[in-house]
């Protein structure tokens, strides 16, 4: 069974369709006879019904009972249910009855439970579609494959809106609007809002003589509102384009519509049907007309037995409609719908107006799946003056004061403080957005542009503050590299659901511990991840780790690719586990590293045949290098005894202490010609790294540690046989306070905590990766400075540049031999 994700309006049932008709028009999946599509509104039709499977499909599809087809065993049958979110059906997966005869009739959530649960025609094949916070619903035991629409990226937004407007300025223009309001570029990825934006933004700019657009969500909602029923009372009602758009009739529609919104949201409800429509005081009979009037906001759909179904065209417009209406409710009798008790305030006008948006702001935190969220967005963007503005004639003016919005934002930022979940506080930045405040961000984002990030004791509230900035920008959907922010496992619990969103996710040498395991497991084994590579290389996890790890490996839900494990200190037991996994979930790993960990025979005896299995889709194991001599924690098991190669050292460098010091002096040290010997004070080592090597520096002074070709110039007054001015070397500058990353004559500034600590650095270099690592050496730890990403094309070598008088660098023995 397949379970396909997304947020409402991404897609999901045109991409049903789309599969659909591909099918029927042959021109794909022609190995599959028979395809059966149901929407789970349909189901909700037949909620009070018994039925069987043959009576279902020979209703829905009369051609089947024509054809005389009782029997679906001898078929490649594919049922489609579109729209679990809206199942109105108690779909209950532990109690229900079993279920085997196709022509047995039972109730239909019965029917459906056993045929997902594979009890009930189990050759079949299933299709799920939903919103993730209704995916929880079906078993992870019953779900094979779980997909995930993520609707539009960023050049997908910009091809929508090129071919929705003519004019190619325009275009650009209102492209640049989205892109630059975070609100709007994340909703910019569904579809729909794309074409709610182009409504809007169309009309605003024809409309607005100063020019300025929607840039949050609550104002593109109030102009989309209000365009709607201009077109109303202009079509339908016969009124000049001049005439007040507010009249009764069409403030009483926005009501009633408004509280059927807020109504049936608080019961989760997307669909609603007659009886639905009555209890909110909406006439049956003149349903079609507001489905004609508001054709952009109210759709009219028919069942299988011809009952009326209604819903918005998407969710988001309920959502704004119920913050509309429960908005209206408070300014015009102060009674707050929020609230069990609901009567009349008797505080002061500006502290009841405090009162009442802090407990929607509580309410919403309290909900567990999130789906009062925007509905939130959309109460706080009404509370400004700005917006009640746009809406004069539907909602008075409250000429709320500075003072309400400074409580509310003060307010929201101490919840972000608060041990809320990182969803949640996500949510939070949203709603400053809508109060146009953004603080917060600003100076988390001044702090990533100076690349001084990892200086920072950042609070909780900034901490989430980076994982809105991140989960905003869909450049960190790829990839997230851990040691950009802080190479550490408080970081990674941190930024978890940013990781969780991303493809690949950077983890080598992170310092993460078996809590680090136990989160990743659960991301792993999450519907909502699309974790396909993960890189946890060069992490003490040990067995222990990596058995916490293979719960979430092992998950029907886990759909990862690549996992890197190497260097982790892994034994038989880890392998044992991982093989235990594997077996568990074998549809998609496809790449496990395991190189420089000590299996032994039986580990590898255990994994091998995996990989051998055509039924594994394992088709690269690395575990060469092993032995015990890995099982040596950190970075120190590739340690490598640095050789200084005579013949390339500067007349100005005197050698001391067996070689390993290098002191820049005034006078020349008597060392012979010779063609390697470079022209200004610098040298290499004799060592060619391959593999894995680590070696650690003492210094003084100015001097640059370095990683370069053995082709590098040595002679001549240029730039081009200097360390870290040309592309042949990854250089480290180090002086008594400073450090910065140099190649090719690129700086990047490095903060690092001030400490008593010795003046040490320690490099580490993975050739076959094509990373050049540097570090600070604390007594307790190493701090990440930074990482080069490159491929070599030829033999690396270490080198040293001692620039001026009386600096010097020494090259540490292993202290651990």
């Amino acid at each position: 069974m397949m379970l396909t994700k997304g947020v409402a309006g991404i897609g999901k049932t045109f991409l049903t369709q789309k599969y659909t008709l591909d099918w029927v028009e042959d021109k794909g999946n022609q190995d599959i006879q028979l395809m059966f599509p149901f929407t789970f509104r349909e189901f909700n039709l037949l909620r009070d019904k018994k039925i069987s499977l043959v009576e279902l499909i020979h209703h829905f599809f009369t051609e089947t009972k024509e054809a005389g087809i009782c029997s679906f065993k001898k078929f490649k049958v594919v049922f489609i249910f579109d729209g679990l979110d809206e199942c109105r059906l108690p779909l209950n997966f532990h109690i229900t009855e079993i279920l085997t005869d196709v022509t047995e009739s039972t109730s239909v959530d019965v029917l459906l439970t056993n045929l997902i649960r594979g009890k009930l025609l189990p050759s079949a094949h299933i299709w799920i579609t939903t919103r993730p916070a209704a995916a929880n619903q079906i078993p992870a035991e019953c779900v094979d494959m779980v997909t995930e629409v993520r609707g539009f990226t960023d050049p997908q937004k910009k091809e929508y809106f090129m071919k929705r407007f003519k004019d190619e300025e325009q275009a650009n223009s209102i492209f640049s609007q989205v892109m630059t309001s975070k609100s709007l570029h994340i909703m910019c990825h569904i579809p729909i809002f794309c074409w709610i934006t182009a409504t809007v933004m169309e009309s605003v700019s024809k409309t607005r003589q100063d020019g300025r657009l929607p840039k949050t969500l609550t104002e593109m909602y109030i102009h989309f509102l209000v365009i709607q029923t201009k077109v109303k009372n202009i079509k339908y009602d016969g009124r000049a384009e001049t005439d007040p758009h507010w009249s009764p009739e069409s403030r009483k529609m926005v009501e009633e519509l408004g509280k059927l919104a807020f109504e049936r949201l608080q019961k989760d409800n997307l669909v609603f049907y007659e009886s639905d429509l009555t209890e909110c005081g909406i006439n049956v009979r003149e349903a079609s007309d507001y489905s004609g009037v508001f054709t952009q906001i109210f759709r009219e759909e028919r069942g299988v037995y011809q009952e009326k179904m209604f819903c918005f065209i998407h969710l988001t417009i309920q959502e704004f409609l119920a913050a509309l209406h429960v908005h209206l409710t408070f300014t015009k009798s102060g009674i707050n719908l929020m609230e069990e008790q609901q009567t009349a305030s008797k505080q002061t006008e500006e502290s009841a107006a405090i009162h009442f948006y802090q407990s929607v702001i509580d309410k919403a935190l309290q909900s567990p799946n999130g789906h009062l969220d925007l509905f939130l967005r959309f109460i706080l963007g009404l509370s400004l003056q700005t917006n009640q503005i746009l809406l004069q004639g539907l909602l008075t003016p409250t000429g709320s004061s500075l003072q309400i919005s400074q409580e509310i934002v003060l307010y929201i930022k101490n919840k972000v403080n608060e041990n809320f979940p990182v969803e949640k506080k996500i949510q939070l930045f949203h709603c400053l957005n809508e109060l146009n405040d953004d603080s917060i961000v600003k100076e988390i984002q001044r702090h990533l542009s100076s690349g001084r990030l990892s200086r920072y004791n950042l609070s909780p509230a900034q901490w989430s503050a980076l994982v809105f900035i991140l989960h905003s920008s869909q450049k960190s959907w790829d990839v997230i590299d851990l040691k950009t922010y802080s190479a550490s496992a408080e970081a990674l619990l941190r930024l978890l659901p940013v990781v969780k969103i991303c493809k690949k996710a950077l983890l080598s040498g992170c310092n993460l511990t078996q809590r680090s395991c136990e989160a990743l497991s659960s991301v792993l084994s999450a519907t909502s991840s699309r974790l396909i590579e993960l890189d946890m290389s060069n992490n003490n996890l040990q067995d222990s780790g990596v058995e916490l790890l293979c719960a979430g490996l092992a998950s029907p839900q886990c759909t990862l690719q690549t996992l890197r494990l190497s260097g982790c200190q892994i034994t038989e037991r880890g392998c044992a586990s991982l093989a235990s996994a594997l077996r568990s979930n074998p549809s998609h790993l496809r790449e496990l590293d395991l190189s420089y960990n000590h299996p032994g025979d039986s580990g590898i005896k255990l994994l091998s045949p995996l990989w051998d299995n055509p039924c594994w889709r394992l088709d690269t194991l690395r575990m060469d290098p092993h032995g015990d001599q890995w099982m040596k924690t950190g970075l120190k098991k590739y340690f490598c005894e640095l050789t200084v190669d005579q013949n390339t050292v500067h007349r100005n460098l005197k050698l001391s202490d067996n070689n390993r010091k290098v002191v820049h002096m005034n006078e020349d040290q008597l060392y012979p010609d010779h063609a390697d010997r470079f022209d200004s004070p610098q040298l290499m080592c004799t060592n060619s790294l391959t593999g894995r090597s680590y070696w650690e520096v003492e210094h003084s002074g100015e001097v640059l540690i370095v990683v370069t070709y053995k082709g590098i110039k040595r002679k001549g007054n240029g730039d081009d046989n200097r360390f870290g001015r040309t592309d042949e070397s990854w250089s480290l500058y180090c002086d008594d306070t400073d450090y910065f990353a140099v190649h090719n004559y690129t700086s990047t500034a490095i903060s690092v905590p001030c400490s008593s600590a010795p003046h040490q650095v320690a490099v580490y270099v993975d050739c076959d990766v094509g990373t050049v690592s540097f570090y600070k050496v604390f007594p307790e730890m190493l701090y990440h400075l930074h990482t080069f990403n490159t491929t070599f094309t030829e033999p690396i070598y270490p080198g040293f540049r001692v620039r001026f008088l009386d600096s010097h660098i020494y090259i540490c023995p292993d202290s651990e031999n």
